[in-house]
């Protein structure tokens, strides 16, 4: 079970971190990912790290603005966002897969958990 946490109004030059508490199995042979949808838009992939050796993976267009950390100890998923622009006013979503640290399709994660609403306006 995925459980993302940390959405919420940040204005435009600001920052806020995205939260995903995985729990109900072990994790670590996974991939998480982070996604988002905008409205009017496809789910969008943004980030993945391999839950066992840390290693990342971004999209281009968040690249230097997002980051995505893992926390073993707490079986989180963070992403972190910074430089947050109103393009990024989206529903956000972390999933996870079994390997493949660079599969980016949403259809290609099979575990999703509900997403958080961040909202970037002044």
């Amino acid at each position: 079970q995925l459980q993302a946490s940390g959405g919420g109004l940040v204005q435009p030059g600001g920052s806020l971190r995205l939260s995903c508490a995985a729990s109900g199995r072990t994790f670590s042979n996974y991939i998480m990912g982070w996604f988002c949808q905008a409205p009017g838009k496809e789910r969008e992939f943004l980030a993945s790290i391999s839950w066992s050796s840390g290693a990342t993976y971004y999209a281009d267009s968040v690249k230097g603005r997002f980051t995505i950390s893992r926390d073993g100890a707490k079986n989180t998923v963070y992403l972190q966002m910074n430089s947050l622009k109103p393009e990024d006013t989206a529903v956000y979503y972390c999933a996870a897969r079994r390997g493949g640290l660079y599969y980016t399709g949403m259809n290609e994660y099979p575990s999703w958990g509900q997403g958080t609403l961040v909202t970037v306006s002044s």
